[in-house]
């Protein structure tokens, strides 16, 4: 990608109305633009994070035989109604349009409902069992206060997993699967170092459900924790009885800030007995299909690296999460006349600066949109047959000759002979 081919253009600040840092620097990278509050369009370069993060979380599913669907965003009333939950008064964050041949139809903030009805097609036998079926969907929340950036928003990316088996036992050994799994994404995007698995509120469905808690100083939930961190919970559910089920004392917890990157829920029948989801089992006998649902914000999870990685200088991004993983600039005479001169077939991980500004300016939005690897190449050091590599993380920066950028960082990018 060619900066001088691109629509995209980066700003020295935002409007007063953005105060999370999250969406001013992203906003500022050119990565997001504010629509209204709590809505942000994904732009080439923020669109590239979100598919990355996708990426991470797809294959780390489907290690543990998930499958992948697309649901629809517009909800019939029907299956909400049976589960009770159609009604505003009953949640309270619909987003509703009146149909102009009469009716109502929701847009989703969830999918238990409609995945459920769904599935009566395609569950009747035991040995339809188990499913673990998947999504990449818009939600649509009505939230009071969008004040976060995009660490909450009234309309998100979310990946939405949902299990179906025949009975608690195998809905546990599965649901263990997912939380290892959720530990090694959160590794993979730069997280897994202050990310842990948090007792939570199951609310009607269980006792305990777990969330996935990054600690941050901006995030929105308190925690408690004990010394090693084996366990975390929730602040809604630090009272006598569950510290006594986990055996911890509340002197020996401490407090601290942070924000939730996932959640895993056992739903037992929660969802499946109102729609009447049900299977034959072995003997012939009618069962209740037992449900668990897992769900992570992925536009929520961009704002939270945003947040734990960015310094005074702009964005910095992890390596499996950044929009491309060099971005070369080209200095003086020479150096411009390569940069502008980068063949087509270019590694498509690659940014390219070739557009005709100063020194100064290109050096400062490359450190504002944070890619992991900065190559310049310059009159200067080209003369030496080098050219100069820094490491936007931990700022070191080396003079590496263009056989080893050739073979460490841009294979393919650079053609050695010529130089």
């Amino acid at each position: 990608m060619k900066l001088s081919q691109t629509f995209v253009k980066t700003f020295r600040e935002v409007g007063k109305d953005e105060t999370a840092r999250n969406a001013e620097l992203l906003i500022r990278a050119g990565y997001i633009s504010k629509e209204m509050a709590g809505v942000y369009t994904y732009l080439p370069l923020g669109l590239r994070v979100i598919e990355n993060i996708k990426n991470i979380i797809r294959e780390e599913l489907n290690s543990i035989g998930c499958e992948e669907i697309q649901m629809t965003a517009l909800q019939s009333p029907d299956p909400w109604q049976k589960s009770g939950r159609w009604e505003s008064e009953k949640m309270d964050i619909w987003f509703k349009t009146d149909l102009s041949a009469g009716g109502q139809l929701g847009l989703a903030p969830t999918h238990e409902e409609p995945i459920t009805n769904m599935m009566k097609k395609y569950i009747s036998s035991y040995k339809d069992l188990p499913i673990y079926a998947y999504q990449f969907q818009t939600k649509f929340r009505n939230e009071l206060r969008a004040k976060s950036g995009i660490l909450r928003t009234r309309e998100f990316l979310m990946k939405d997993l949902y299990s179906f088996s025949a009975d608690e036992k195998s809905h546990d050994e599965f649901y263990e699967k997912v939380s290892d799994a959720y530990m090694r994404i959160y590794d993979r995007l730069g997280l897994g170092d202050c990310t842990y698995k948090c007792f939570a509120s199951g609310g009607a469905f269980s006792k305990y459900s777990h969330e996935f808690q990054t600690f941050l100083p901006v995030g929105e939930d308190t925690v408690y924790y004990n010394k090693d961190k084996s366990i975390v919970l929730n602040e809604e559910v630090l009272n006598d009885e569950v510290l006594k089920d986990l055996g911890v004392k509340r002197e020996e917890l401490e407090k601290t800030t942070a924000a939730e990157v996932g959640n895993i829920f056992t739903l037992r029948y929660k969802f499946s007995e109102p729609i009447d989801l049900t299977y034959n089992d072995k003997d012939g006998k009618r069962n209740t299909v037992f449900m668990g649902s897992y769900g992570i914000g992925v536009s929520r999870v961009m704002g939270v690296i945003v947040e734990k990685y960015s310094d005074k200088k702009g964005l910095v991004w992890p390596n499996e999460v950044a929009p491309f993983s060099a971005h070369v600039i080209g200095i003086g005479e020479e150096g411009e006349k390569i940069a502008h001169e980068l063949e087509e077939g270019a590694p498509n991980d690659i940014l390219i600066d070739d557009r005709d500004l100063r020194p100064g300016q290109k050096f400062a939005d490359a450190d504002l949109i944070g890619i992991p690897i900065r190559i310049v190449i310059s009159d200067k050091t080209l003369a030496e047959g080098k050219i100069e590599v820094t490491d936007r993380l931990t700022g070191k920066t080396e003079l590496a000759s263009i056989d080893q950028a050739y073979n460490k960082y841009m294979t393919s990018l650079l053609k050695t002979e010529e130089y």
